[in-house]
């Protein structure tokens, strides 16, 4: 019985998890609060994995640059057209979800949940003061993740900086963001339980408004991977880099296909690779350095869903940002997006560091739980889009591709 369950694969089991859920508790009533422990235990194991998979994953990314001096013609542009395309991500996010405003109107008076974090007040200054790493230990104790990720950068340069010195650091940390991956995953193997009874608790407690404010959270999720996918990327490819949009698209649909079904930037790495060599004529150093940071650091599709998400949240509680908060979530959404793993569900690990930072309570994960790997299918089929991008982008920058080559794929 176990190795049929496991046979099927996770997204299916999820979704029939989450259309079970929503039955059970209509049928059953605010009396489905009972089995929500099943949920609050699968949120607080993706609780549990937030500061050492931020810290493995962000060191070995930096330290998989390999040399500063990588950092040359091919790095700077790609790691500048990572982080704009990341604040345009998060900042359409932010957009969608004050305009559109997907959380309000819903009545969560019927729940009980923790103590609403106090609005972020702090000013420019204790801002700029507060990323400064004090004491890394108490850091990840209070899971302050700003200066966290600060510090996991940090430790990412010292090893390069530290040549061969470094290398043996270097591979307690790959081997470590291996571990936290794996780790990752067997959390994720929860994710059928735990959607099942935060769906019935949602479902039995708050009623049909829940489940319309999370219909039209998963409607502006695809909304804006689609706005990233066409309007980013398209207009790097035909401004920057030059090349025809449409024979882009083309030479990555397989990757786009395989990055969807899977949920895993990860997964879709070989493929990714295949179709910027074979279908896009990059070469092969540009095409295995930026697609594999990208596949690290380059997830535009989590971004905008943790600005979106955390505004989702904020509405539903009633929760009131500043600009300055905005601000914060578009720093912490694109950093957050950098160390989130290139797996299923990573996006609802680093859930908790944006929330946190902001007053917005982390029940807000219980709500979005069930339709998250929905939603995840997009956003990875947008970051894994973006690593392409770039590494076209970059490539023709620098003359490291074929352009013959891309436009003639279609045709062989």
């Amino acid at each position: 019985m176990l190795k049929t369950w496991f046979n099927i694969p996770l997204w299916q089991r999820v979704i029939g998890a989450l259309i079970l859920g929503v039955i059970v508790g209509r049928l059953w009533g605010p009396d489905a609060t009972s089995i929500k422990i099943i949920g609050d235990v699968f949120i607080a194991f993706i609780k549990m994995l937030v500061v050492p998979l931020i810290f493995f994953s962000l060191v070995a990314g930096v330290a998989s640059i390999g040399d500063l001096r990588k950092l040359g013609s091919v790095g700077w542009r790609a790691l500048l057209l990572f982080v704009v395309s990341g604040q345009l991500a998060v900042w359409l996010g932010l957009a969608l979800g004050t305009f559109v405003a997907p959380g309000a109107g819903v009545d969560t008076s019927a729940i009980q949940m923790g103590a609403v974090p106090e609005p972020n007040e702090t000013t420019f200054n204790d801002m700029i003061l507060g990323m400064i790493p004090q004491s890394p230990v108490q850091v990840m104790a209070d899971v302050n993740v700003l200066p966290l990720i600060v510090f996991s950068l940090l430790i990412g340069i010292g090893i390069l900086m530290a040549k061969e010195d470094g290398e043996p650091v270097l591979k307690i940390f790959e081997s470590g963001s291996v571990v936290m991956q794996k780790v990752t995953m067997i959390v994720m193997e929860l994710t059928p339980f735990g959607v099942f009874a935060l769906m019935a608790w949602v479902a039995g407690t708050l009623g049909f408004d829940a489940l319309q404010a999370l219909g039209t959270l998963v409607f502006l999720n695809y909304l804006g991977c689609f706005l990233i996918i066409g309007l980013i990327y398209g207009s790097m490819i035909k401004f920057i880099a030059r090349l025809p949009v449409i024979d882009f698209f083309r030479g990555i649909v397989d990757a786009m296909a395989v990055s969807y079904s899977t949920a895993s930037s990860n997964a879709t790495l070989p493929v990714t690779l295949r179709c910027a060599e074979r279908n896009l004529g990059i070469s092969n150093s540009v095409a295995s350095f930026v697609i594999s940071l990208g596949a690290t650091i380059n997830m535009n599709g989590t971004a905008m869903y943790l600005g979106l998400a955390t505004l989702f949240g904020a509405q539903i509680f009633g929760v009131d940002l500043s600009w300055g908060d905005y601000l914060l979530i578009s720093i912490l959404g694109t950093l957050g997006a950098v160390g989130a793993a290139g797996i299923p569900g990573a996006g609802l690990i680093m859930m908790a560091l944006v929330f946190g930072a902001v007053g917005v309570p982390l029940e807000t994960i219980a709500f979005v739980a069930g339709v998250d790997r929905i939603m995840d299918m997009m956003r990875t089929t947008t970051n894994v889009s973006g690593d392409a991008a770039v590494a076209t982008t970059v490539a023709a920058l620098t003359n490291e591709i074929d352009r013959a080559e891309m436009i003639s794929a279609d045709d062989v």
